[in-house]
């Protein structure tokens, strides 16, 4: 894992030197004009490219600082103002290896907590799976594979069946259990073409049950979809919930022979 919290003197200098100087400045003295932000000018090339620099720590400060509250962790910006303050001072109140100890730890505490939280939610999404499998497994019509795989005929049809070396072309839509879709190729306006076999087991599995002109729903447990990975999309242990079209396949002919 990437430290979150390598911030240099020099990128908090450059953030937090407007905030010092309004607090050292006297509340009552403050006029409107003197509370609106001032207009800088640049008159070099090197002053741009200062101030450039000043807004590009200031953005990454502000999410180091930030984000770690989304896990529970609140870093106290008034502190990180004081260590500053206390450096130009010179009166810094940690020595460099202090500093350097206190921050591994922080990068140390942050990570644990993070993996704590991903197996937590890992857990409960893979609960949530059984339930909901066990839920549509005990619904009319639907069929259970040896591997696990559920299915359900929405539109029957007679076509022809892809084997696992063909490549076909569907139309399909994919939601999580919640409902939360993460696909579509209705959404795109296209059909999708690929190879069965290089897609997750619980299509290669289960595009192969279908016939050309049908529509099915599946339902994949994680172990035939992604597993314990965890993206954005899709969390770690989501069952994963698909109607699908299979409009035809592409080289049938070419495969079979």
């Amino acid at each position: 894992m990437k430290s979150l919290f390598k911030v240099s003197l020099l990128a908090a200098t450059v953030i937090l030197a407007v905030g010092c100087q309004k607090d050292e400045a006297p509340k009552a003295e403050a006029t409107p004009a003197a509370q609106e932000q001032q207009a800088v000018t640049f008159k070099t090339d090197d002053d741009k490219a200062a101030y450039a620099i000043g807004v590009s720590f200031a953005n990454y400060l502000n999410t180091s600082l930030d984000k770690p509250r989304e896990i529970g962790i609140d870093l106290n910006k008034d502190l990180v103002l004081q260590g500053i303050q206390h450096v130009f001072a010179g009166k810094a109140e940690l020595t460099e290896e202090d500093t350097r100890a206190a921050l591994e730890a922080l990068d140390k505490r942050v990570a644990e907590t993070m993996q704590a939280k991903a197996a937590e939610k890992a857990a409960a999404n893979k609960e949530a799976g059984e339930k909901f499998r066990s839920e549509f497994e005990a619904q009319e019509g639907v069929k259970k594979t040896e591997s696990g795989l559920l299915y359900q005929v929405i539109t029957p049809a007679q076509g022809d069946q892809p084997k696992e070396t063909d490549t076909v072309q569907v139309h399909y839509k994919g939601t999580l259990t919640d409902g939360t879709q993460f696909d579509s190729s209705y959404d795109r306006g296209e059909p999708a073409t690929f190879p069965l076999n290089r897609v997750i087991s619980g299509w290669t599995e289960g595009v192969q049950l279908m016939p050309v002109g049908s529509k099915f729903k599946f339902v994949i447990p994680p172990e035939l979809a992604y597993g314990e990975q965890d993206t954005p999309t899709i969390p770690a242990n989501s069952t994963l919930v698909f109607e699908v079209e299979l409009l035809k396949i592409e080289n049938g002919d070419a495969a079979a022979q």
